[in-house]
């Protein structure tokens, strides 16, 4: 999981519930001080949550773009539900639909690290597929071309596995089995403890078993920045590496960074974030 580097939001974030036409969703939203060059929606991994990109915020912001980090379904702060249907990858790509149209910016660039970026693979798909273009371009941040590799998927097997036997509770502790006292520590305990199990479950297998959709991506014509940083453990860095050549996408390694680029190096991930965005096309 992300580990924010600092959990109070700055100067010009406002924590607040969006409301969209699949349900109200906690988010935390910058932005810049005159007419914004553009919005950003992010889309957090498994087990993340908005607070993973909160030190995105004020350099987004600061570089003219209006930045919202969300809670998706199920997620710390957005409600869930118990049906485990409305966790399907269609179901979570359909609510990243929805928050694009509740903003009300027009297209956005989507922004989806780990999981959050088969999330928001699948908002462009979905919406390719119905004649839609909410999005002006997609940002896969440590996301690869299909399931995660081979040590990563016995982890969510076991993990899935063990949510109904021993509860979220006992398995924060096999999770993380050294107590600390540190803010950090008691809000990603509380932040797994927040997550809907149903969602947990649902994602986890998601990760093992979603194919490779790279192809039908790179035929929605839609722009795409791979990100990562230099090591990944998710997803191999040289399979990210052909994934951007068949996607002809732009690709930006990030040095010192392992799988959260976002929270690891969040200076050096803002700047090509924003170097992408202001790119002619």
């Amino acid at each position: 999981m992300s580990r924010p580097p600092f959990l109070v939001p700055p100067a010009g974030v406002r924590a607040h519930l969006l409301a969209t036409r699949r349900g109200e969703f906690a988010v935390l939203d910058s932005a810049p001080a005159g007419p914004p060059a553009g919005t950003v929606l992010l889309v957090p991994g498994f087990t993340g949550s908005k607070e993973d990109f909160i030190a995105l915020l004020e350099p987004l912001a600061a570089a003219g773009y209006r930045a919202v980090a969300v809670d998706g379904r199920g997620q710390h702060e957005t409600p869930g539900e118990r049906a485990r249907g409305g966790y399907t990858l269609g179901a979570l790509a359909e609510d990243v639909l929805a928050l694009a149209e509740a903003l009300r910016a027009g297209p956005v660039h989507l922004l989806g690290h780990s999981l959050g970026g088969l999330i928001g693979r699948g908002a462009v798909l979905r919406a390719a597929a119905e004649g839609r273009t909410p999005f002006r371009s997609l940002t896969l941040l440590a996301s690869g071309p299909g399931r995660v590799a081979r040590g990563q998927r016995w982890r969510a097997r076991a993990l899935v596995a063990g949510l109904p036997t021993l509860g979220q509770r006992r398995l924060w502790w096999v999770l993380q089995p050294k107590a600390e006292t540190t803010e950090l520590w008691n809000f990603l305990r509380g932040r797994w403890l927040a997550n809907a199990p149903q969602q947990l479950r649902a994602t986890g297998r998601v990760l093992c078993y979603e194919p490779d959709r790279v192809d039908a991506l790179a035929a929605t014509g839609v722009p795409v920045h791979v990100i990562s940083g230099e090591h990944d453990a998710a997803w191999p860095v040289p399979e990210l590496d052909a994934m951007a050549e068949r996607l002809n996408a732009h690709r930006t390694v990030i040095k010192g960074a392992d799988h959260s680029p976002n929270a690891e190096r969040p200076t050096e991930t803002a700047e090509a974030l924003v170097a992408f965005w202001n790119a002619p096309r």
